[in-house]
């Protein structure tokens, strides 16, 4: 099964390349590359849960997208940048380098099939800058050409209505809501037996300077956290995840749709 929780139907790898030279509006087709990481989630999570974040959640609005908006998923970009949690074992990291690379030459492939619809769903909080810069460099090259950094979790959801405002707020790895959606996706990898609640330690009080914010310094999770965890995952349950799973891939399948919708911009000058 290699297209895990994608539709058989929507995965790219199992066209033909007769399938893809012959398909109608190819302009509009709207190509998803998703992208997670390999890296440490504390001592009760499988550290694929970023991969598994998106490919659960692109499966599922595949499954409710209306048939009619042609839409394809590429294979899992597993590895991310996750130096940030190189002080647990287990985390494989790419350089932003590498990974910048490694879209960039994808993209171009996908352009060169005569796509021109790619959005970059990443699921790793630790790289949106790498889809930014990846994003507006190769529409610079190619500007016939739309390309669409998107993170996974930054569509309309009702986690507001199921977390708590400490969560919401410092709840950023391996906390609550990772936990629930495992528990949906992938139950038996889940050990709640081993669950914690940790928040991240001493951070600034005072001012302007916040650990996630507009005006963030450069942390380590090491320098944050004793389990890699940062939020309450003993609070986590199935229920919450299903929840989680249904309003965040509803949110993209209207994300699909705007995307398949999209014209870009130009200048009348």
């Amino acid at each position: 099964m290699m297209h895990s929780f994608i539709p058989p139907q929507r995965f790219f790898p199992y066209l033909s390349w007769t399938d893809i030279d012959s398909m109608e509006d190819k302009e509009n087709v709207v190509i998803v590359q998703p992208i997670g990481a390999i890296e440490q989630h504390g001592p009760h999570l499988p550290i694929a849960v970023d991969a598994a974040i998106s490919l659960g959640v692109l499966g599922k609005a595949l499954e409710k997208l209306p048939p009619e908006i042609p839409c394809y998923a590429l294979p899992c970009l597993y590895y991310g940048k996750s130096n940030e949690h190189w002080g647990f074992p287990g985390t494989i990291s790419l350089s932003a380098t590498t990974l910048l690379s490694v879209i960039t030459e994808v993209a171009e492939s996908v352009y060169r099939s005569g796509f021109r619809k790619l959005i970059l769903m990443n699921s790793h909080g630790g790289q949106p800058q790498i889809m930014e810069i990846a994003a507006r460099d190769i529409h610079q090259k190619y500007q016939d050409f739309s390309v669409f950094p998107f993170f996974t979790w930054r569509v309309p959801h009702i986690a507001k209505e199921l977390l708590t405002p400490q969560e919401l707020e410092y709840g950023i790895h391996a906390g609550d809501a990772e936990t629930s959606i495992l528990l949906a996706l992938l139950p038996d990898q889940v050990q709640m037996s081993q669950a914690v609640k940790e928040y991240p330690q001493g951070l600034p009080q005072d001012g302007l300077v916040s650990m996630e914010g507009k005006l963030p310094f450069a942390w380590l999770t090491k320098e944050l956290s004793k389990t890699g965890v940062m939020g309450d995952a003993t609070a986590a349950t199935k229920e919450k995840g299903d929840r989680l799973l249904a309003s965040v891939s509803d949110g993209w399948v209207q994300v699909i749709k705007d995307v398949y919708r999209f014209r870009q911009p130009t200048s009348k000058f």
